[in-house]
């Protein structure tokens, strides 16, 4: 039992009596003491009370000459924050004063609408043993079951961080990349583990408590595959490569040529296409799904929705280009434009403008990037940086390209919807005085004000709508100084390293480091 107190009227005034805890329970803190008798608007000698309180003797200590008239057994409520429990804490009466009944509890918890969850037992409880200063719960309520999101399982490969693998004499293996997701007639693809949307609850007054939202997703899907009657799994319908593209599930069938050159012509194909061959200069491949060339690839021009591997590399002459909606593998990359929205992959780069939507790693027996411009959101990887002849070599990382761009064109629309609404508005204005002031306007001035209203609305919504997505860009972008660069050997002077909108110029080689961002400015770090 915990400690608990008593007031006490003698002849020679009115005292406290302290009891000092039993069985180990909780001994009564000075604070309780206090409150309860300043609630009831009792003088009383706080060095008096506090004695009391730290002997806890059980003797009778004065703590004023008045003799207050007795008070009965009473409690207080303590209501939780989440109004889920109503516990009441219990006062003992006065020497010979009157004790309560568990009725009064109950009416009282009636008055003051605490009306689900009642503690019959706890109450009952109480008025049989009678433990003052002690929480009793005496309604509990119904905290709501919170629900689970929505889940939805691919089951082939949706990694944009997949890589080839490194071999034990340190090259790179990529001719065994298992990047390509085939699959065959009936294979699962996906499955969806639909919401659950969890159960209200009760607060101890009867409110209705409700579960937090819960994400509600639907399997979503495009071409030459099968939706369950229940709508909780995809099947491929014919034999192919299954890929996920714009958040659809989708089976393409692959395209095989020998090479891509005079004999075929420009490829465009809605699956992916592998040529066992070679792609020559100013031919182009454009795939729904991935592009796989296992020969050279000279100043050409690849488009994939997917992956694009490329087993020898590609010399682009100065007008190559590599564009995948997934990631870029590739043996090397001279003198052509790459840019994916998932990793890039290569043993070298020179003189190349290189994009990634998330990780560059140049890596394997020569691992160098030599010359142009690497940008990746996340990472870039490489073992050597510039080259010993100072060749101009810039390396971005933190921002997204494509985000970037789309933020930079969404606020050149804001600026022009901003300047037509500024156009508009002095003849919107005078509109609006002329009609304050009485005058009569023509049908063709009316006409024309209302064209004049419903393109503001439009110009204003239009602002609204494309800010918020700016506000989404913006956040996006300033997670850019989690970025880093890792070199794994040498980086040379000649070298920019820039993080976010922070740049540091390489003056002198630099070894086995990472460049991180520290204290608002890019710094060195060990590997």
């Amino acid at each position: 039992m915990n400690g608990y107190f008593q007031l006490v009227t003698t002849q020679q005034g009115t005292g406290i009596r302290v009891y000092a805890p039993t069985d180990g329970g909780e001994p009564l803190q000075v604070e309780e003491a206090l409150k309860y008798l300043d609630f009831r608007k009792i003088e009383y000698d706080v060095v008096s009370v506090n004695n009391a309180v730290k002997n806890a003797d059980g003797q009778v200590v004065l703590f004023t000459t008045s003799q207050l008239r007795p008070e009965r057994e009473s409690y207080r409520f303590d209501i939780s924050d989440d109004r889920m429990q109503a516990t009441a804490f219990f006062y003992a009466p006065s020497e010979g004063a009157e004790l309560m009944t568990p009725e009064e509890l109950l009416k009282d918890l009636i008055f003051k609408k605490i009306r689900f969850g009642i503690q019959k037992e706890n109450i009952e409880a109480f008025f049989a043993r009678r433990e003052y200063c002690t929480p009793i719960v005496v309604a509990q309520g119904q905290p709501p079951r919170q629900g689970k999101d929505a889940v939805v399982e691919y089951h082939f490969s949706t990694d944009l961080h997949a890589r080839p693998t490194m071999k034990e004499d340190g090259s790179v293996d990529y001719f065994h990349l298992n990047l390509i997701n085939h699959c065959h007639q009936g294979d699962l693809l996906a499955t969806l583990t639909p919401a659950d949307p969890g159960e209200a609850g009760q607060s101890v007054y009867g409110e209705t408590t409700r579960p937090r939202a819960v994400k509600i997703l639907n399997l979503h899907y495009g071409k030459n595959v099968t939706l369950s009657e229940d709508k909780l799994s995809i099947s491929a319908a014919v034999d192919g490569h299954v890929s996920l593209q714009d958040g659809k599930v989708v089976v393409s069938n692959v395209l095989n040529i020998e090479n891509v050159d005079v004999s075929t012509g420009n490829i465009e194909y809605d699956g992916s296409v592998e040529v066992s061959g070679d792609v020559a200069a100013n031919f182009s491949i454009k795939a729904g799904g991935n592009i796989l060339v296992k020969g050279n690839v000279e100043g050409a021009q690849l488009e994939a929705g997917a992956d694009v591997i490329l087993e020898r590399g590609i010399n682009g002459m100065g007008r190559g280009t590599v564009h995948a909606g997934g990631n870029v593998v590739t043996k090397f990359i001279e003198n052509a434009r790459v840019s994916a929205g998932g990793s890039v992959t290569a043993e070298s780069m020179i003189h190349a403008e290189v994009e990634s939507g998330t990780e560059i790693h140049v890596e394997g027996k020569k691992g160098f990037i030599a010359g142009g411009h690497a940008v990746a959101a996340e990472k870039i990887v490489a073992r050597t940086l510039g080259s010993e002849m100072g060749a101009s070599t810039q390396i971005d990382v933190g921002v997204d390209p494509q985000t970037k761009n789309r933020l930079r064109d969404l606020q050149k629309d804001v600026v022009t919807a901003k300047k037509t609404l500024d156009t508009i508005k002095p003849t919107l204005d005078s509109i609006t005085q002329k009609l304050k002031s009485g005058v009569k306007l023509t049908p063709d001035q009316v006409k024309y004000a209302q064209q004049l209203i419903e393109l503001n609305k439009k110009l204003s919504a239009e602002i609204n709508d494309k800010m918020i997505i700016v506000t989404e860009l913006q956040n996006k972008l300033s997670e850019a100084h989690k970025a880093e660069v890792v070199v794994m050997e040498n980086a040379y002077p000649g070298t920019t390293v820039s993080i976010g909108e922070l740049s540091m110029v390489i003056k002198k080689p630099v070894k086995y480091s990472r460049f991180v961002v520290r204290d608002g400015d890019v710094k060195l770090a060990p590997i």
